[in-house]
């Protein structure tokens, strides 16, 4: 059974249900049952027509939980078993409004990431709540509510493609729990959303994605260390999909209409482009950083520059750019460190590592930062 093809017709077969008059809820329901349906039906043959099977079943699951209007009942089952029916042909603002609405701005991030992959990408929500290592009971719960939020939201009350972006990102950033592989639906979600809207900002998060999803098997060892990027084995670099995500960025920023996304992917095609650190093209990373920094007003867009201003002027440059930020950013402690140890000072690194260490959010970085400060301890005693 193709698991990717079923979950790929999501968006089709629900969005024909929601013009065939289905509420929100109802349809995403229904669908989920299609769905579990689908895989015992096509465990060893797909049907000649997957799409128009899911549409049936699920409409049907549909009309069955809607029995109570006998007239309308009788109605809609006609026009489920009727293959011709104009109302089965599916479009492409149908994919657009479901991202929409699964991004309403009345919706929590977590809401919404969850929400996406369940009504969008077709996961079940035993399989959302690996992912996001929290009880079943608890993710239900997550989901229904903002399902009952959006059922009665307008399409001109939903968020914008601004939005739905930043919910696609924050899919993948999630990265890998569970038996779903988070970072690879993000980027197969984004593909989707890109053959619907044609916006060089959807191109430009595609390309993000797939430049840094391209360094993964590089960025772990084998027993779960992290290694940074200036120590990270080029060789294991996916290059096709580094080459795919730079043509997909070219012709983004041909169109000439720079945004966010498009400068992160922008920074992170130049990252790719080295085949050292120190090859790499630190003074045009810092003018994509200034670039981004005029058109986002995050702290992490400086905190990064600072980073790269001191790869490419100095250490002090680099820490007087930091200078100018609030020490209480996430990171900060940690970039702080880099920066002091490149500077030579190694005990004021030593002590800001370890500070770092005890601030991050992740064992992995936390294991990390610790090693980093044990290093320059054990350097400063001999």
């Amino acid at each position: 059974m193709d698991e990717a093809l079923i979950r790929s017709l999501i968006p089709d077969v629900l969005g024909i249900l929601r013009r065939r008059g289905a509420d929100f809820m109802a349809a995403e329901d229904a669908v989920q049952e299609a769905l579990i349906e689908a895989i015992r039906a096509w465990s060893t043959e797909l049907p000649q027509d997957p799409k128009g099977w899911l549409v049936t079943v699920a409409w049907r699951k549909f009309v069955d939980s809607a029995r109570a209007d006998t007239a309308r009942h009788r109605r809609e089952e006609r026009l489920a078993d009727d293959p011709n029916s104009p109302s089965a042909t599916p479009t492409a603002d149908d994919t657009l409004q479901l991202y929409f609405r699964c991004a309403h701005p009345s919706l929590t991030p977590s809401s919404a990431v969850a929400l996406t992959l369940r009504a969008v990408g077709g996961l079940t929500t035993r399989q959302i709540a690996e992912a996001y290592l929290v009880p079943e009971a608890t993710m239900a719960q997550r989901i229904s509510r903002a399902k009952r939020t959006v059922a009665g939201a307008r399409f001109d009350q939903t968020g914008d493609l601004a939005t739905v972006l930043r919910v696609l990102y924050l899919v993948f950033n999630e990265g890998y729990s569970g038996d779903i592989d988070l970072a690879a639906e993000a980027i197969r979600l984004t593909r989707q959303l890109a053959d619907v809207a044609d916006h060089p900002e959807v191109a430009g998060l595609l390309a993000l994605m797939l430049l840094h999803h391209a360094r993964r098997a590089s960025r772990m060892t084998s027993t779960g260390s992290l290694v940074p990027l200036a120590e990270q084995d080029r060789t294991k670099w996916d290059t096709s999909s580094i080459a795919e995500g730079v043509a997909i960025l070219q012709s983004a920023l041909r169109r000439d209409r720079l945004g966010e996304f498009q400068a992160q992917a922008a920074i992170a095609a130049l990252h790719a482009d080295a085949r050292t650190t120190a090859e790499t093209d630190w003074p045009q990373i810092v003018e994509w950083y200034d670039e981004l920094a005029q058109l986002s007003d995050s702290p992490i867009v400086q905190l990064n520059r600072a980073v790269a201003v001191g790869e490419a002027t100095g250490p002090e440059a680099g820490l007087d750019a930091l200078g100018a930020l609030n020490e209480t950013l996430p990171r900060y402690a940690a970039v702080a460190a880099y920066l002091h140890e490149r500077a030579g000072q190694l005990t004021t690194a030593a002590r800001l590592y370890a500070e770092a260490a005890g601030k991050a959010t992740n064992i992995a970085e936390r294991n990390h930062l610790t090693r980093q400060a044990a290093r320059l301890n054990t350097d400063l005693l001999g």
